[in-house]
C-alpha cells in the first residue's frame, strides 16, 4: 500500500462533531437489499452497527429505544458520481477557475448536508482540483459531519484535454505517472482520467502509464468515456470502470463482461435540463433545453448502455452532481430514467444500482449496501414504497452513518 496522507498522522484530540452512537431498533417496513422485504419488521442498531434484522415479532430490544417509523428502512444510498465542489447552479468553467478555495469548501460542505438530507450516505467525489481531499480529510477527522467518501484528488488529462480548467494537466509517460502520485500522496482512494470528448485523448504510452501506476499504488481507475472508441480503447487498456458510457458495439460490450468493467451512467443533467420548469431555473437557454428534450426523447442515444446492461454489464447510479441543473439531492429523476429507458430493469434493480451495486464497485459491500446483522448502520427511513414508487426517495425522514444520525 502507498504512503498515507499527511494528515493522516495527525493526532485527532476530539471531533469537532463528536455525533453518538445510539444502541435503539427502527420498525417499520425493511427493505434490505439483500433479497428480503419485511412488511413488518425492524432493524436494530448498537455501537454503529447493524445488530438484528428481522419481523417485529422476533424484536428483542433488549432494554434499547424502540422508534416508529411509519415508513422504509433502506440501506443509505451511494452516488458514484458527483462533484461536491460544484454547485450544480453556477457556470462550471467559472466556479473552477474563479471561486477562491475557502468558498469551494463551504460548496462541498453544504453540498454534504444536501446529500445526507437526501439519504446518501455514501459519495464517489470524481473531482474538483485536488479539493475533496481536503473534504474527505475534514469529514473524518470529524471537523464537519458528512457521508462517507471516496475521493480521486484531481482528474487526470493530456495538457489541453477535456475541462482542462479543473484538472491536473499532464504530457507524457513520465508526467502521467507523476500526476498518479501526486493523488496517490494526497490521499486518493481511487484515479479519474478524461480520457475523450469530441476526439480520442492520451497517447497510447500516456493511457498506458497513468493506468499502470495507479494499479502499481493499489488504486482503481476509471475513465470519462462517452463513445465506442474510447470505450473499447480504455477497456482494453485495463481501466477498471467506465464513467457515463454511451454507444457500444458488441464487441465493446464484449471486452467489457470479458473483464468485468461496470459503468456509472449519468443521465441525471440530460433529464433535469430537458425540462423547461427545471431548467430556465438555473439559467438554462432555450436552445440547449430544446437539444436535451430531443436527447431524452431519443431511444437511439442508449441503445448501446441498454445492451451493455441486458448484456450483465453492472450498471451503476450516479448523477454527475454538481452539473447545471443537478444539485446534490436530485436522486429519483435519475433512478427514475434508467427504469425509462430500459438499464435497469425494473424499479428494485434501480435500487439496486444506488446500494449493494455501488458498494461493490467501490470494494465496500462488506460493509454498506445492504441491511444484514454484522455490516455498518448505513441506512435511511423514507416516507413511502421507494420499490413501488421511486419518487418516495424525495421524502427521506431519516440518515444514518455507521450508526450515527445525520438527519431526521
Amino acid at each position: 500500500m502507498p504512503e498515507p496522507a499527511a494528515w493522516r498522522y495527525q493526532k485527532i484530540t476530539k471531533p469537532m462533531f463528536d455525533l453518538p452512537r445510539p444502541h435503539l431498533a427502527l420498525t417499520g417496513r425493511v427493505l434490505t437489499m439483500a433479497g428480503q422485504i419485511l412488511d413488518d419488521g425492524f432493524v436494530e442498531v448498537k455501537d454503529g452497527k447493524i445488530a438484528a434484522v428481522g419481523p417485529r415479532s422476533e424484536l428483542q430490544a433488549d432494554g434499547a429505544p424502540v422508534e416508529e417509523t411509519g415508513g422504509t428502512i433502506m440501506p443509505g444510498l451511494i452516488n458514484s458520481h458527483a462533484h461536491l465542489n460544484w454547485d450544480g447552479i453556477h457556470d462550471l468553467a467559472r466556479q473552477s477557475m474563479d471561486d477562491p478555495r475557502p468558498i469551494s469548501a463551504f460548496k462541498a460542505a453544504g453540498n454534504m448536508l444536501k446529500s445526507l438530507r437526501a439519504g446518501v450516505t455514501m459519495v464517489r467525489d470524481l473531482g474538483f482540483h485536488d479539493m475533496n481531499l481536503f473534504t474527505k480529510q475534514a469529514v473524518e477527522q470529524g471537523i464537519v459531519p458528512g457521508p462517507r467518501l471516496k475521493v480521486t484528488g484531481a482528474a487526470i488529462i493530456q495538457t489541453g484535454g477535456h475541462t482542462y480548467w479543473v484538472c491536473r494537466e499532464a504530457s507524457g509517460a513520465d508526467e502521467m505517472r507523476r500526476a498518479v502520485r501526486e493523488q496517490v500522496r494526497g490521499g486518493a482512494d481511487l484515479i479519474k482520467i478524461m480520457a475523450c470528448h469530441d476526439t480520442l485523448e492520451f497517447t497510447d504510452e500516456e493511457l498506458q502509464a497513468v493506468i499502470d501506476e495507479s494499479h502499481r499504488n493499489g488504486l482503481p481507475i476509471t475513465a470519462h468515456a462517452t463513445y465506442d472508441a474510447c470505450i473499447e480503447r480504455v477497456a482494453r487498456f485495463g481501466v477498471d470502470c467506465v464513467e457515463h458510457g454511451g454507444s457500444m458495439s458488441d464487441g465493446t460490450i464484449a471486452l467489457l463482461l470479458e473483464k468485468k468493467i461496470p459503468i456509472v451512467t449519468t443521465f441525471a443533467p440530460l433529464v433535469q435540463q430537458s425540462q423547461p420548469d427545471v431548467a430556465r431555473r438555473f439559467g438554462i437557454p432555450e436552445w440547449k433545453i430544446e437539444e436535451r428534450q430531443k436527447a431524452v426523447a431519443d431511444p437511439k442515444r442508449y441503445e448501446g448502455l441498454v445492451k451493455a446492461a441486458r448484456a450483465g454489464v453492472p450498471i451503476v447510479f450516479g448523477t454527475d452532481a454538481g452539473s447545471p441543473a443537478v444539485e446534490h439531492d436530485v436522486i429519483a429523476p435519475e433512478l427514475a430514467h434508467m427504469v425509462k429507458v430500459g438499464v435497469c430493469e425494473d424499479n428494485m434493480d434501480a435500487l439496486a444500482s444506488i446500494t449493494i451495486r455501488a458498494a461493490r464497485l467501490s470494494k465496500m459491500d462488506h460493509l454498506i449496501g445492504t441491511l444484514e446483522a454484522g455490516k455498518a448502520a448505513d441506512l435511511i427511513v423514507v416516507d413511502g414504497n421507494p420499490d413501488e414508487d421511486l419518487f418516495a426517495l424525495e421524502r427521506v425522514k431519516a440518515t444514518f452513518v455507521a450508526g450515527r444520525r445525520m438527519h431526521g
